[in-house]
């Protein structure tokens, strides 16, 4: 009997073994890894991560240096602009186009050897960047570019090609860049902020509700009871990310707003979740007692549940500021605002170095309210 054990014991291993190897197999074909690719683009890797790794923190104030042109997109979509003569110009070849037609960029009298910046001015003002390019040494620029269709006149407004030059002539200071990462680091923790209290003032009476020893007492307070914890339980299958993109559709892209809504309802879920099992563990003995002696359920949670579960509470709660600062910077790639969402503008725009700032500014903060959080919780304990 004892060898027959033994036999199914060493058997349930082996299918179990063959199981697990079938996955990793099955997970090999699916993901599709290709090492020969990810050593052939080391020169590309190397590039953007020697990019990320060169933070923006300071420049020398510098006089800037705008050209723009107006590009009719098409040819009849507004009258053809005159060509100055003289001065930093730009002059296009031929002066107007339709979509996915190539035309020739010709700058004059810019600055020399100096870096350009080429960008297009949308017809709604919106910017978007094509890439950097130099000057020769004197003071010239011939580029080909192709229309874009997102440079299609709108009302009467046209698009327009712009060149913006920055000649350092200054004292080191605190780089715009920093500045704006600046900014929005504080929108992604107040952001974090506001989600956390909302959520936390909506988990408080939630846990109750889902507390078995508090509110499992009766039909009506099962039925609550369930249904209660099947509502956190829906609410918590839900990522952040799903809810904040659907909410910045609604709200719109970028918008902190749409940020807040998401991480208010996750973490109310969670917290519901964390804050329920806080009460469901607390010493019996005080509702006992406060019950003996004629109390109803308010009172008995008054004073014999809630100063036992605050330092719980308080510890969760700061526990969970410290995760939606966190998950904040990823939902800003999804449209809900704060430095996720300048990050995620740098990326797409390929401008590595300014997306480098935002990743440091993201460490450091993380790794600041990681040991904020933790010195907290552990003066609650």
């Amino acid at each position: 009997m004892q060898r027959k054990n033994s036999f199914f014991k060493a058997l349930k291993k082996l299918v179990i073994t063959l199981v697990f190897v079938g996955l990793l197999i099955l997970s090999i074909r699916v993901t599709e890894p290709d090492l020969v690719k990810l050593v052939s683009s080391f020169p590309k890797a190397k590039t953007i991560m020697g990019q990320l790794l060169q933070p923006v923190l300071l420049e020398r104030e510098s006089e800037k240096i705008t050209v723009s042109q107006i590009v009719p997109v098409p040819c009849d979509s507004v009258p053809l602009p005159q060509s100055a003569e003289s001065g930093p110009r730009i002059i296009l070849d031929p002066p107007c186009g339709s979509p996915k037609d190539v035309v020739t960029l010709h700058g004059y009298d810019l600055p020399k050897n100096a870096e350009v910046s080429l960008r297009w001015i949308l017809p709604d003002g919106g910017l978007l960047s094509i890439k950097n390019i130099s000057t020769d040494a004197n003071g010239e620029i011939n580029e080909s570019l192709e229309i874009r269709p997102i440079t299609t006149a709108m009302d009467g407004n046209a698009a327009q090609i712009s060149f913006e030059v920055s000649l350092p002539n200054g004292k080191l200071v605190a780089a715009k860049t920093l500045k704006d990462v600046i900014d929005a680091m504080f929108v992604t923790i107040f952001m974090a902020l506001i989600a956390t209290t909302i959520g936390t003032i909506i988990a408080v009476p939630l846990s109750f509700l889902a507390a078995s020893n508090i509110t499992r007492k009766g039909p009506v307070g099962t039925a609550v009871y369930y249904i209660v914890r099947a509502f956190l339980n829906i609410i918590r299958s839900y990522e952040p990310l799903v809810l904040a993109t659907v909410f910045a559709m609604i709200v719109g892209f970028g918008s902190p707003f749409a940020g807040v809504i998401a991480l208010s309802i996750t973490t109310a879920a969670s917290l519901g979740k964390m804050f329920s099992e806080a009460v469901e563990s607390i010493d019996s003995g005080p509702i006992e007692a406060i019950t003996a002696t004629g109390a109803n359920k308010i009172q008995v949670v008054m004073y014999a549940v809630v100063p036992q579960i605050v330092p719980d509470f308080l510890s969760f709660t700061i526990y969970h500021w410290d995760i939606n600062v966190r998950i904040s910077t990823i939902i800003g790639f999804v449209g809900g605002g704060g430095i996720g969402y300048f990050l995620s503008q740098r990326i797409n725009t390929l401008q590595y170095t300014q997306a480098g700032t935002a990743l440091f500014a993201i460490i450091l903060v993380v790794w600041a309210l990681d040991f904020l959080s933790s010195e907290i919780r552990k003066s609650l304990i």
